[in-house]
């Protein structure tokens, strides 16, 4: 299956080719910054299945540590819709934002991460399998 995307003001787009690893929603306190929500979801892919078109700018996120960069955040400089981020320890591994999608309706995450994070009152149904990092 294919996915296509966009930022908010349309300058950059997108194509995410082929099946995906897993839908994940992340509770991190950064995707919680990041996205301006309580948690991000993302589909888990390989970077040589997406194409973008247009120039992304990057945010060197060092996570909660500050020690190393953890993700590369790579985003819309003209609007700032985040697009996809690369997670640096995992060979080739994107999160792609799921917002940023044209269609969306089929979405349907399957694994949780950074749960130790979520807020209280969020409440996500038919999560398959849950993954606290520390």
């Amino acid at each position: 299956m294919s996915h296509r995307g966009r930022c908010l003001c349309g300058s950059i787009t997108y194509e995410l080719a082929g099946d995906v690893i897993a839908t994940a929603v992340c509770h991190c306190e950064n995707c919680q910054r990041q996205s301006g929500g309580a948690f991000s979801v993302n589909l888990v892919a390989h970077e040589s299945q997406l194409s973008v078109t247009g120039d992304l700018t990057t945010f060197e996120d060092r996570g909660q540590h500050g020690d190393s960069v953890y993700v590369l955040r790579r985003f819309c400089g003209s609007c700032g819709s985040p697009i996809y981020s690369a997670l640096v320890d995992t060979d080739g591994v994107i999160a792609v934002k799921a917002g940023t999608l044209d269609e969306k309706a089929d979405i349907l995450p399957t694994v949780e991460a950074w749960c130790e994070h979520k807020q209280p009152w969020v409440d996500l149904p038919g999560m398959a399998v849950s993954m606290n990092r520390e």
